[in-house]
């Protein structure tokens, strides 16, 4: 299930370039080697789901980036499991909080529960690697985690981007690129 690599655009409409400052040298749109760079370092997502009455649910959660594909997870029972088993569509966000540096990142999709054990073997492993002691020591924030997984207590959903998008910010140039796979 791993995307192929997109076609990057920059959206000159939402970038200095169109309306440029003085001192703004030409803005470029961001690579995605760079987005994934950001995905893969990330700890906290924001995962948008559709409710069935078409209402928007919007939580945290841990998220990992594996072979060209950002996985997380949630209980059986929690209302995000609820939203996808309804409607797959989703999107996941993460970024910062300033308003003149950082790049705020958007991955589209479909989730897809991941049922290949091997798949999900590496699934967990990609987690432990990333978030370390707040999943593999007993004193953890999610300890338990890969149990969790492994028995199918957790549901773990495989997202590979159709659309992505960054919002740049560097010392107050700003750029949007949106990567279409």
């Amino acid at each position: 299930m791993p995307a192929q690599q997109p076609t990057t655009e920059l959206d000159a409409r939402y970038s200095s370039a169109l309306n440029p400052r003085p001192g703004v040298s030409e803005v470029t749109a961001t690579a995605w080697a760079e987005a994934q760079g950001r995905l893969e370092a990330a700890e906290i997502f924001w995962v948008s789901t559709v409710r069935p009455d078409g209402r928007l649910h919007v939580t945290p959660c841990i998220a990992a980036w594996h072979d060209e594909v950002l996985y997380f997870s949630t209980g059986r029972t929690e209302q995000k499991a609820k939203n996808l088993a309804h409607d797959a569509h989703c999107a996941l966000t993460t970024g910062a909080n300033s308003l003149t540096d950082g790049l705020d990142l958007v991955v589209e999709g479909r989730a897809v529960p991941v049922a290949d054990r091997p798949r999900l073997e590496e699934v967990i492993t990609a987690y432990e690697t990333k978030y370390g002691p707040h999943i593999t020591a007993p004193e953890g924030t999610f300890h338990g985690i890969g149990d969790a997984f492994r028995s199918g207590d957790a549901v773990v959903f495989a997202v590979a981007p159709d659309t992505a998008y960054g919002f740049g910010r560097d010392n107050g140039v700003y750029s949007q690129t949106r990567w279409t796979f």
